[in-house]
């Protein structure tokens, strides 16, 4: 499905600080920002008017991001820059340091794409276009927290005249303008950035700190790896990658509440969950473009009254049990392997969990943590196939070494 080696260059996205050459109130991360960027193209995707190819979306975030984790020691407006005169010795570099990590994944398949969109331009252009736009504001929303703690700096108002410029380079995304003009989109890009400022694992020192921002994106990866290894049609891939990506949002309006305090307490859960809905329905459906909102309360697993974002389903209200999804492969079903996204969401706090005790940075709740997940998996990780306790088990003793 993935390989531990790919799993440790995700994280080390973790660890790249940015902005680090100012003084800022707060941690600022490439993880995070991926993460953000990725939220952001979602919802400027679905403002246009022509439809966007959503996998290609997807799959050109993933070689962007790849490419940024290797090239990490190049400021953001430098790295652009050589690449403009230096793309073809980047790329290879690029290529080469991640071949071993790639190669295994779809029998070679990944790695010969992700090589084809280093090397032609063309690929996925108008996705391209879409992301970079998405990482301008991303990049913007970060500036306007650096900007509080440099204004002492003679620098710093030239920094910001030219990050406000820039937008005009996207003028022509109908989502850049409404974002510009702070409407409903700009409330979307706020509360998904502010995840960024949640920790996991909030009771416990740990190395790389990693926020529920990051922790999205790292599990709606794994989605996709998982999709690509049981051979998803393309639409499941994508309504994989997006319900992953989404399934913490609403911790941004309650914050991340662990399973033993939820469970701890009869009926606490319940409470919790009725509070949740009726924040979602506040605070997040009224700012989702119209044509979209039915998609994005699928993805979010809301239905009825309720509220399940791990639960397998269709787009087809008249089956009511869906128990196995190998029967609808199809694009016109629109897939979530819910239970297999479990899997992933709990792969992703494990490997949060070992990173750090493989660092030397662990705690008697991060221990216990991780053995906890580590026997949810071996009891409920098997899906299609695909065997997440043995991958666990796999990354372990990679990050043991």
């Amino acid at each position: 499905m993935i390989t531990p080696k790919l799993i440790e260059h995700l994280f080390a996205a973790a660890s790249i600080q940015r902005w680090n050459d100012y003084p800022r109130m707060v941690s600022l991360v490439e993880l995070d920002k991926q993460a953000h960027k990725f939220i952001i193209a979602y919802f400027l995707a679905k403002t246009e008017e022509d439809e966007v190819n959503m996998l290609h979306l997807v799959e050109a975030g993933i070689f962007e991001f790849l490419r940024r984790v290797v090239v990490t020691d190049i400021r953001p407006d430098v790295f652009h820059k050589a690449l403009e005169k230096k793309t073809k010795e980047i790329n290879q570099w690029v290529l080469t340091q991640l071949h071993e990590a790639l190669l295994p994944i779809e029998n070679g398949e990944f790695y010969a794409r992700f090589e084809q969109y280093l090397t032609t331009p063309t690929m996925y252009k108008r996705e391209r276009f879409l992301l970079k736009a998405a990482s301008y504001l991303s990049t913007r929303w970060e500036f306007s927290i650096v900007y509080q703690t440099s204004q002492f700096l003679s620098d710093i108002d030239r920094v910001k005249e030219a990050v406000e410029e820039e937008i005009e380079d996207y003028y022509e995304l109908i989502g850049v303008r409404k974002i510009a003009l702070a409407k409903k989109l700009s409330h979307l890009v706020d509360l998904s950035g502010r995840l960024r400022f949640q920790k996991r694992w909030a009771q416990t020192p740990r190395v790389p700190e990693t926020s529920v921002l990051g922790h999205m994106l790292v599990v709606a990866i794994l989605g996709y790896f998982y999709a690509l290894k049981i051979g998803a049609c393309p639409k499941r891939v994508e309504y994989n990658f997006f319900c992953a990506l989404f399934h913490d949002l609403p911790e941004a309006l309650t914050r991340d509440i662990i399973s033993p305090v939820k469970y701890s307490v009869s009926g606490l859960d319940d409470i919790i969950s009725e509070y949740e809905m009726k924040q979602i329905e506040d605070a997040i459906l009224p700012y989702i473009p119209v044509k979209t909102k039915d998609e994005f309360m699928y993805l979010l697993g809301l239905h009825g009254n309720g509220k399940d974002e791990f639960a397998n389903r269709i787009l087809d209200t008249s089956v009511k049990i869906v128990d196995s999804l190998e029967k609808y492969n199809e694009d016109r079903f629109c897939a979530i392997d819910g239970e297999a996204l479990k899997n992933c969401d709990r792969l992703g706090a494990f490997i949060e969990a070992t990173l750090s005790i493989s660092h030397g940075v662990k705690s008697k709740e991060l221990l216990q943590g991780k053995e906890y997940i580590k026997e949810k998996l071996r009891e409920k990780g098997q899906s299609q196939g695909v065997d997440f306790y043995a991958l666990a088990c796999e990354v372990e003793a990679y990050l043991s070494v």
